[in-house]
């Protein structure tokens, strides 16, 4: 038996590079607004045929790490799920915000949502719901788009503002413009309340560590329990736990700047 040459060796490990290259490439197709891809969508977009983007897809689903939708295409499946959920764990801000989101769950009675910057927008990383009173929910994983409070606030604070605003200006005319201006508002007030879902209000606040903006820190309701004004008192302790987090985590709670300004 003949053992292999170098060369084949090499062009093995090559290969096999190749693979994990792809695979990454298919997998950084999905954001909020790409939430499902086909065979043929990676085809085209990868640049490949469409026998060999669907062996990939297959093989993925497979491996757990895509699965079929209902319409037929492809959607992150529980391994990557597990995978995200278990690296998102280990930073700093999720292990110390539990105690927090607890506190502010309680007193507004309202799910406290802790969120994430992904790839290309916030991933929720901990929900804390009062069980006796949950009215809305909030799944752990979920990708949030541009139009939700939690987003503005990063958006506005994210120390890489080119991307953002590259974010940002994929979007058309008027939806563009709008969250221009909600961001730039956001800047000004230091929080955010919108209803990106109709009648499902969200009030968020930044949470900074030693490097800059590291979550958000959100409370979820429907909009005749929680109001979407400056006023609200819900509002005032979602910041003042957002600060408190910040605090904790050795960071300097931006928003305060503008009120020492004043």
């Amino acid at each position: 038996m003949t053992k292999p040459t170098r060369s084949r060796e090499v062009r093995a490990d090559q290969a096999d590079i190749q693979a994990v290259s792809r695979v990454s490439q298919i997998l950084s197709l999905f954001d909020p607004a790409t939430p499902e891809v086909t065979a043929g969508q990676v085809a085209e977009r990868l640049g490949l045929n469409r026998t060999t983007a669907y062996r990939y897809c297959t093989s993925l689903v497979a491996a757990g790490l895509l699965e079929r939708s209902a319409d037929g295409g492809y959607v992150p499946g529980g391994l990557l799920l597990q995978l995200g959920a278990f690296a998102i764990g280990h930073r700093r801000v999720v292990n110390l915000a539990p105690r927090h989101m607890q506190a502010l769950s309680r007193a507004t009675q309202t799910s406290a949502v802790l969120s994430l910057w992904g790839l290309t927008g916030p991933v929720v990383s901990r929900v804390e719901e009062m069980v006796s009173t949950v009215i809305v929910s909030v799944r752990v994983g979920s990708h949030l788009p541009l139009d939700t409070a939690q987003s503005k606030v990063f958006l506005a604070y994210h120390a890489d503002q080119l991307s953002m605003e590259r974010l940002i200006g994929n979007l058309s005319g008027t939806a563009r413009d709008e969250l221009r201006a909600d961001v730039d508002r956001v800047r000004e007030v230091g929080h955010c309340s919108a209803m990106s879902t109709p009648g499902i209000v969200a009030v968020a606040a930044p949470v900074f560590d030693e490097y800059g903006i590291c979550a958000t820190l959100a409370i979820v309701g429907p909009d005749n329990t929680l109001s979407m004004s400056d006023e609200a008192p819900e509002l005032r302790v979602v910041v003042d736990t957002a600060r408190e987090l910040t605090n904790e985590l050795g960071g300097h709670y931006r928003p305060d700047d503008n009120q020492r300004a004043v």
